[in-house]
């Protein structure tokens, strides 16, 4: 178990069925989320921003307001009933009048034990609502590493379409990876 699993209290062993909760998260939920973003870099380096060390190299003040809900940015975490954060996804809404009908969806993650019991999708749910209910947006854009199969084929579901492929938008070591840009238009 990756120590950042136990420095934030998490308890990943048996517990997949214990009951989640996905709430907004808050300045409070710093570290928690901090040590989140650093498991999901050294799980899916190819698929998270930035580097691990450019990660750890936050200052909790600058995670903090990462974590202040704004009327552009909004991060969602699924709690376990011990409190534990096991997984995260975050909203961007445009601020520009022309743009602000658009956001971004940012940093989907779940924490390896509790996949495949839904909660990507619960937490992309929870951003999608809050993003059109609060925000007014109409769409929604991602990019996806396009190795990443079950994302993709999560997204797909949730009526995300691609419209383009930008070849070697990541580079990892000495490789390079694609990125497919997805849209979702409310209609």
């Amino acid at each position: 178990m990756p120590a950042e699993y136990v420095r934030s209290g998490f308890s990943v062993s048996d517990a997949v069925d214990t009951m989640i909760s996905i709430r907004l998260l808050e300045p409070a939920d710093a570290a928690a989320f901090s040590a989140l973003r650093l498991v999901a870099i050294d799980t899916s380096p190819s698929a998270i921003w930035p580097t691990r060390a450019e990660e750890a190299g936050r200052s909790i003040r600058e995670v903090e307001a990462r974590l202040r809900a704004s009327g552009t940015q909004a991060v969602f975490g699924a709690l376990t009933d011990d409190g534990g954060l096991i997984g995260i996804a975050g909203v961007r809404r445009e601020a520009l009048v022309q743009l602000a009908h658009k956001a971004v969806l940012w940093g989907v993650f779940v924490a390896p034990a509790y996949r495949g019991n839904g909660l990507a999708r619960r937490l992309i749910d929870a951003a999608l609502t809050h993003a059109s209910r609060d925000w007014g947006v109409e769409q929604v854009n991602l990019c996806v590493n396009t190795e990443n199969e079950p994302a993709k084929a999560l997204y797909a579901s949730l009526g995300f379409e691609t419209f383009g492929v930008e070849r070697r938008a990541m580079r990892v070591g000495d490789r390079f990876y694609d990125e497919q840009h997805m849209v979702r238009v409310r209609r």
